[in-house]
């Protein structure tokens, strides 16, 4: 099977493009923007969704689900929320169509009293709704999350990374205190850090956003940042403490202890499919997918090598004793023994899809007892007996799992730079990779270093050392270090 995928140093954003399609995790739909997750990419999404659900509810978070469509009137009670996002909003305008001369075309006598956005977020549908639901502290706090599908009308896209819908989760809290909602929004940055450190084998930065970079409405935007191989940032999730903003905005009371009225205060938390580019971008190779084992749809591939109907009878009174162990242990496994493909084929094709482990079986290894082993993140390939496979295997995955984690944090620690002044500021930007230096922690010289450079500041990391210097640019006196770089 020939991959046919541009390397990484020749083109990294064709090698993306390409390795997306030929993988079959998604393509191009007929609407501008918008994609087709295919079964093996939304089989990924889904073990990244339950896994994430789990910890959702470990923390005591329950899912509900809130109405596409959002009132215009909605958007325009949070001035910041609308500004953040009027220019990416689709608008229903008419409920009908009819036929006329030239075809379909709008029914103009079927318009809406009100035009509906169809959602971009879900804060303000959602706080509209918690006024019905809050009365009293006894009421709170409230920990709802949905899983749902959003739309940006972005102008320039790009498969899982910017797309005009995409899929995500949303948690929307509610708190008695300043304090309560501070501590979920932090708690939540934490369980994504540990989501993506864990099972995307994903080393990152959490931190918190410049005033600049903030949520639409948010007085405090959490971040997690991780490295992609061409020395790009990705903002892999974000968590907002919103105070009191939308409370406000929707006249979200309730009556305290003393029966005191009180505003109510707020966070949002959300991941989207953005996390399958960020799989793809910081593990995958010239060969095609390199997948977490935890995340991997399929885990396990055995491959017979076999001439003949009776000669593959063999093999699979063989294969299926190991079948069902590795299924008792909880490992998914797949035995290829499609006769519509030679080996070489198969081999190709679950490197591409980026299957952990692939186990060959050769009718020398029937006898002799053996089997090939290939890992996908290394490409060795080993021989080893048959007796004790599963627990082989077993143990394999977890050193896959850990190795890619480990590569992708040398990767990320090769590419930091300190830098002092400016023109070692440029050089290291154009490097690629984590640059950290001194800011003004002025918003005039965020967006002029931007402007010089398209680099942003990715986040002012939350165990950031106290340091005396001076802002690269302007030379005016700083207390600590930010993490510029540029960014998808």
């Amino acid at each position: 099977m020939g991959k046919g995928i541009t390397s990484r140093k020749e083109n990294y954003s064709q090698w993306y493009n390409e390795l997306v399609v030929k993988a079959d995790l998604a393509e191009n739909s007929a609407v501008r923007g918008s994609m087709v997750i295919k079964p093996y990419g939304y089989a990924i999404w889904e073990k990244m969704q339950a896994q994430l659900d789990k910890m959702f509810k470990e923390t005591g978070h329950s899912n509900a689900y809130f109405p596409l469509f959002i009132p215009k009137s909605f958007f325009s009670k949070e001035a910041n929320h609308v500004e953040g996002f009027a220019k990416e909003c689709a608008v229903v305008t008419h409920y009908r169509l009819k036929n006329g001369e030239n075809g379909i075309e709008v029914d103009e006598n079927a318009k809406l009293e009100e035009e509906l956005i169809v959602r971009p977020t879900s804060e303000t549908i959602i706080w509209n709704t918690y006024k019905n639901w809050i009365q009293s502290y006894r009421d709170l706090p409230i920990l709802v999350n949905q899983w749902a599908n959003v739309v940006r009308w972005e102008m320039r896209t790009r498969l899982f990374l910017r797309t005009a819908e995409f899929l995500w989760q949303e948690g929307h809290t509610a708190h008695a205190t300043r304090e309560e909602a501070v501590e979920e929004a932090i708690k939540m940055i934490n369980i994504y850090a540990e989501f993506a450190q864990n099972w995307l084998g994903l080393p990152v930065v959490i931190g918190t956003k410049t005033e600049n970079e903030r949520f639409a409405g948010a007085l405090e935007t959490y971040t997690i940042e991780a490295l992609m191989q061409d020395g790009k940032a990705l903002q892999s999730g974000t968590s907002h403490f919103l105070g009191q903003n939308f409370a406000k905005a929707f006249d979200v009371k309730f009556a305290d202890k003393n029966g005191q009225l009180e505003y109510v205060w707020a966070t949002s938390w959300g991941v989207s499919t953005r996390l399958m580019g960020a799989l793809i971008m910081a593990h995958s190779d010239d060969n095609g997918l390199v997948l977490p084992p935890k995340l991997a749809p399929i885990q396990v591939v055995i491959v017979p090598i076999y001439k003949g109907d009776a000669q593959l009878k063999d093999f699979d009174e063989k294969v299926d004793a190991w079948l069902a162990q590795f299924k008792a242990k909880g490992i998914s496994v797949k035995y290829d023994n499609r006769d519509i493909h030679k080996p070489g084929f198969k081999f190709a094709e679950y490197e591409l899809k980026g299957v952990p482990v692939r186990i060959a079986i050769g009718p020398r290894d029937l006898e002799q007892g053996t089997c090939e082993i290939a890992r996908r993140d290394t490409l060795e390939k080993h021989v080893i007996q048959q007796e004790g496979l599963v627990d082989y295997v077993e143990k394999l995955l977890i050193d896959i799992q850990n190795n890619i984690y480990q590569k992708a944090l040398k990767h990320r620690e090769e590419s930091n730079h300190k830098v002092d002044d400016f023109e070692s500021f440029k050089k290291a930007i154009e490097a690629g990779g984590f640059v950290y230096a001194h800011w003004d922690g002025t918003s005039e010289t965020e967006n002029k270093i931007k402007e010089l450079t398209k680099a942003t500041i990715r986040c002012i990391p939350v165990d950031n050392p106290q340091e005396e210097g001076k802002c690269v640019l302007t030379g005016q006196p700083s207390k600590q270090r930010v993490i510029f770089a540029k960014a998808y």
